[in-house]
């Protein structure tokens, strides 16, 4: 019986290596080092056998490669016993500090010796440095790329937020095998141990020459395309990137490095041809391959191995041995070999948007354009463009939850002018710094004032209302039938069916929000930190009740975790914003979300001085879709005492009722309970003050009858909230206690089902995640 022939370094095998690892990475839990190394024995004995075994021994190989890579990235991760301790270190600085207006933020690897924790020893760091509280300077300027410090640092293991969205920043860390984050503490003294050096310290000071021969602000974008150092883009030049679809093109890709690679070819293969001895060294083919495969080499670690410039280099390294060995080698089987290549090295790469992006997209464009070479230029452009804005739409909307209804428009433009003018010309000035420091100036400058001539085009379809598509959250089987309907419409003319194709595209572009029937309601406190910000939802309508923490000229929950959990959970208008007090903990992210939704009325004590606001006067009441609203608190000139102050707002719902008490403290919670016990009355709470000790009033637990009490607190926040006493007069009572920072964000549905609560950690598992570990741990699991 004869077994079809599968390649041993083929398509075949690639994909189901990425399958197997992605499967594994998927997982939310892992077994222990030991069960995946007899995974990969079993794997590498059906790769070796061929045959229909060797896609199953390449899955089993992809599995256990992500599984001993995620064992160790997890082991790597600061023990316990290290958690918020002050740790004296000495090592190196990685990769561009990024200086911001109040701090400098940088990877740091901890050096070798006997003064170092051995759990620190040669491990990643993300840090912090501060300025002093005053504002005064500790220093924190002076760091180098590639220099050498030793300093006091509070360290934690790396622990994000979980909410409705896209980012993850425990994935994130993890992926990077971060090992803990912290501050540098300013109380003991940091010293400099040696001067910046290497690749990093050269592009960071070829970054500040470009910054100081281009005086306009487009020298940020020369930088992110001469080196990758994308540092001095802000927030609201990442959205113009996002909504016009350029983000692929203004950071280093792989495009980039085939243009150097290819210049660097052609430079040789000249050089060859002008001096023909030099073939009786090297024949010319092969000094022009091995010109471009050191060209792109080095350029990818001026591009510090950004994932798409590493898979271009794998290519064009498969390319140089096919070529050398004198062996056929077309460009999907240098795209399987690269994409063996990157698993094998790094499979927790697939955890990142660039691994899929760069591969799917040149993988569409090889399937759908096998014969462009010779068909007309323009021509071949544009079907590329279709082919890459439909075939990646899936993946864009996966990973990102947006979709750019401008990017095809904008496209056609950026890719051929800055693709070839805009780079090419920033290339050329990083080159010729290279050679002589000073002497890219003019070339940068030239590439800014190209870069300028398209720029307003593209911020006028960025403001366009219609220029980005935000989408909710879809069920895990959207994204296969996505791609199956994207793969049936790229298919050649005269295939039947071809409309039927857009039904698959409806799981994934108009998913179930899961909204509320009449009478109903959706309940989501946000996992904000330190903070407060719940969603509530009925039918037709929503209110956003507090909008989560922020720091001046720094940290926004408002726009970093709340409006882009809006976005996922579906949330087009917000009809209404409750601020429950001033305190930034609060209303921090206010600004950020009225820029987004400026027609919603708000809310707010009397006393708040939020401009705009409306009084939160109790016994205010209104009614949407059969649930109504009440403030309980506070009566009018209740005088100016801040937290108890707070708006305390009743909802009512066929199904039951909630409570949202702000920051209230004992004092008002009793008053409360006297004064109007049925008002308090509700399945559902949400503690007051985060859980403080100072609230969660016994009186007005047991006035409440709650089954459920829902707190909002940052993991390992210095008020040490939610207090056990707070927390022992909840469970006391019957309720059970729900917390942000141990269970992720928090929804609640009020519905004829009954009332249930879902957590964020627990609905969506993920083995990175550091709180259902330590909980496993805690059980003994």
């Amino acid at each position: 019986m004869s077994t079809a022939h599968v390649h041993p370094l083929g398509a075949a095998v690639a994909t189901a290596l990425v399958a197997g690892a992605l499967g594994t990475l998927l997982l939310p839990a892992l077994p222990a080092w030991p069960w995946w190394c007899v995974v990969a024995v079993v794997g590498l004995y059906g790769w070796w056998r061929g045959g229909a075994w060797r896609v199953g021994g390449a899955f089993a190989c992809g599995a256990s490669l992500a599984g001993l890579h995620a064992v160790f990235a997890l082991a790597l991760q600061l023990p316990a016993e290290l958690e918020r301790a002050d740790v004296p270190l000495f090592g190196r600085v990685v990769g561009l500090p990024e200086h911001d207006v109040d701090r400098t933020r940088f990877l740091f690897r901890v050096g070798r010796g006997d003064a170092m924790p051995d759990a620190l020893q040669g491990r990643l760091l993300r840090l912090a440095w501060y300025d002093d509280r005053d504002g005064t300077s500790t220093g924190r300027h002076a760091l180098e790329a590639g220099s050498r410090w030793a300093f006091t640092a509070r360290v934690r293991a790396p622990r994000g937020l979980r909410n409705p969205g896209w980012y993850d920043s425990e994935k994130h860390a993890f992926a990077r095998r971060i090992a803990a984050v912290g501050y540098v503490r300013d109380r003991e003294p940091a010293v400099p141990l040696r001067a910046g050096q290497g690749i990093d310290r050269w592009r960071e000071q070829v970054a500040q020459r470009i910054g100081a021969a281009v005086p306009s602000a487009s020298s940020r974008y020369v930088r992110a395309l001469a080196l990758g150092d994308t540092r001095g883009l802000d927030e609201i030049d990442w959205e113009t990137l996002r909504a016009t679809g350029l983000t692929h093109l203004i950071a280093i890709s792989g495009f980039h490095v085939g243009l150097v690679a290819g210049f660097f070819a052609l430079l040789a293969a000249g050089v060859w041809k002008l001096w023909p001895p030099l073939g009786r060294l090297l024949p010319r083919p092969h000094a022009a391959v091995l010109a471009a495969f050191s060209a792109a080499l080095f350029y990818a670690a001026v591009a510090g191995w950004a994932l798409p410039t590493v898979r271009t280099v794998l290519m064009i390294g498969v390319a140089m041995a096919a070529r050398l060995w004198r062996r056929p080698l077309g460009v999907a089987d240098a795209l399987a070999l690269a994409g063996i290549a990157v698993v094998v090295v790094d499979p927790l790469s697939l955890l990142t948007a660039g691994f899929w992006l760069s591969f799917a997209g040149v993988a569409w464009l090889v399937w759908c354009l096998p014969d462009a070479q010779g068909k007309p230029v323009l021509a071949s452009f544009l079907r590329a463009q279709w082919v890459a804005t439909l075939g990646l739409l899936p993946l864009t909307v996966i990973l990102f939850g947006q979709a750019s209804l401008a990017g095809p428009v904008a496209n056609l433009v950026a890719i051929p002018w800055w693709s070839l003018v805009v780079v090419p010309l920033s290339l050329l000035g990083t080159a010729l710094d290279a050679v002589h420091a000073g002497w890219g100036a003019g070339t940068w400058r030239l590439a800014a004032w190209c870069f300028d001539l398209s720029w307003p085009l593209f911020e006028r379809l960025a403001a366009s209302g219609a220029s980005l598509w935000w989408l909710p959250e879809a069920r895990w089987f959207a994204l296969p039938l996505a791609v199956l309907a994207a793969f049936w419409l790229l298919l050649p003319r005269g295939v039947p069916g071809k409309p039927l194709a857009a039904l698959l595209w409806l799981p994934l572009l108009w998913p179930d929000r899961q909204l509320p029937g009449h009478g109903a309601a959706d309940i989501t406190v946000l996992d904000v930190g330190q903070g407060l910000s719940v969603l509530v939802r009925t039918r037709h309508h929503a209110l956003l009740y507090d909008m989560g923490p922020a720091v001046p000229d720094g940290y926004d929950a408002g726009e970093r975790v709340v409006l882009p959990a809006l976005h996922a959970l579906g949330v087009r208008r917000v009809h209404a914003l409750v601020a429950s007090h001033a305190d930034l903990d609060h209303a921090g992210g206010l600004a950020a979300v009225r820029r987004k939704f400026p027609a919603a009325p708000l809310f707010a004590p009397e006393h708040a001085g939020l401009e705009g606001a409306a009084p939160c006067l109790a016994g205010s009441s209104w009614a949407v879709d059969g649930v109504g609203f009440r403030f309980l608190h506070p009566p009018l000139h209740f005088p100016d005492f801040r937290n108890e102050a707070s708006c305390v707002l009743r909802i009512d719902t066929a199904h039951g009722a909630v409570l949202l008490a702000g920051d209230i403290g004992a004092v008002v919670e009793r008053e409360l309970a006297r004064a109007d016990p049925a008002g308090v009355r509700a399945e559902v709470v949400l503690a007051a003050h985060h859980g403080s000790g100072k609230s969660s009033d016994p009186l007005f637990v047991a006035a409440t009858g709650a089954r459920h009490a829902l707190v909002s607190t940052g993991h390992g926040n210095r008020f040490g909230h939610p207090q056990a006493d707070a927390v022992g007069r909840w469970e006391a009572a019957g309720a059970g206690v729900h917390d942000t920072a141990a269970g992720g964000a928090l929804r609640v549905r009020l519905d004829a089902r009954g009332v249930s609560v879902a957590e964020r950690r627990a609905s969506h598992p993920r083995l990175w995640d550091a709180a259902r570990r330590q909980a496993r741990m805690a059980n003994g699991e």
